[in-house]
């Protein structure tokens, strides 16, 4: 297919110094092929804990001649920059095979898909944490094809754990509650689980007999992760915390910890 063609074009000229990289790149798309949609871990952020993380991208495409092959390529670099020339990293399917693995849904449509694995114990970093672009490249039966090089975006996050404990139990009646707890996220660099410093994390409250929380405070994490804070006790319930999540590292809510009041 053509983008391992170049990719041994990109890897002879490196190597003899004989080619410059080009200021941008340009999607180019020869005939009347098109990509009509591309899902990259079913449209959910890539979460990573500390071992290896398997996701699926496929693109749906069509041609008049039907759909033959498809191949992706998940790449880092700046906005306009050659994923070929100038990538700051980049990432290949698990599967090297021609044609890929596509599903028919019409003599002219097709769906193709490909696997991508994440591995903390090998190449993935705390660094490789944020936005990663999606190259596509869809070729068909009478040789028509299409090279996106920037046709979506996938965001890559550290898994994050959150704890919860909320004491003395039982409690009287107005009586001060402590409630402490932890929040977490992985380390793709030292593979374990590492304090996530000076987020703000609410702490939530719901009535026993009731489905919905309420939140009493918002607290900061110490540097390391912990969170410590007081309530008063007024009624039987559960208490919880709960992290909004950021860019490089997804939402989490600690189960509920029971409270009795007396």
């Amino acid at each position: 297919m053509r983008r391992r063609i170049l990719l041994a074009v990109v890897a002879a000229a490196t190597a003899l110094g004989g080619l410059a990289a080009p200021a941008a790149y340009a999607d180019e798309t020869h005939g009347d092929i098109q990509i009509t949609s591309v899902a990259v871990n079913g449209g959910k952020d890539i979460v990573v804990d500390t071992v290896d993380k398997t996701v699926t991208v496929s693109v749906t495409a069509t041609d008049p001649s039907g759909i033959w092959d498809a191949d992706f390529r998940l790449w880092r670099g700046p906005d306009g920059a050659d994923p070929y020339y100038s990538p700051d990293g980049y990432i290949k399917p698990n599967e090297d095979t021609t044609p890929a693995d596509c599903v028919a849904s019409s003599s002219t449509t097709s769906t193709c898909s490909k696997t991508f694995t994440f591995e903390p114990d090998w190449w993935l970093a705390n660094a490789d944490v944020g936005s990663w672009k999606v190259e596509v490249q869809v070729s068909a039966n009478d040789g028509d094809w299409t090279d996106r090089w920037d046709y979506t975006r996938t965001r890559l996050q550290r898994h994050s754990k959150l704890t919860v404990n909320a004491s003395p139990e039982p409690i009287a009646k107005g009586k001060t509650l402590t409630v402490t707890g932890k929040l977490t996220r992985a380390n793709w660099d030292t593979l374990d689980y590492r304090g996530y410093t000076n987020q703000p994390v609410k702490l939530q409250f719901r009535k026993a007999g009731s489905t919905t929380y309420t939140t009493v405070k918002t607290v900061y994490t110490s540097s390391t992760g912990d969170l410590t804070t007081s309530a008063t006790a007024s009624e039987d319930g559960y208490w919880r915390w709960n992290f909004a999540g950021t860019s490089t590292t997804p939402a989490v809510k600690a189960t509920g910890d029971f409270v009795d009041v007396q």
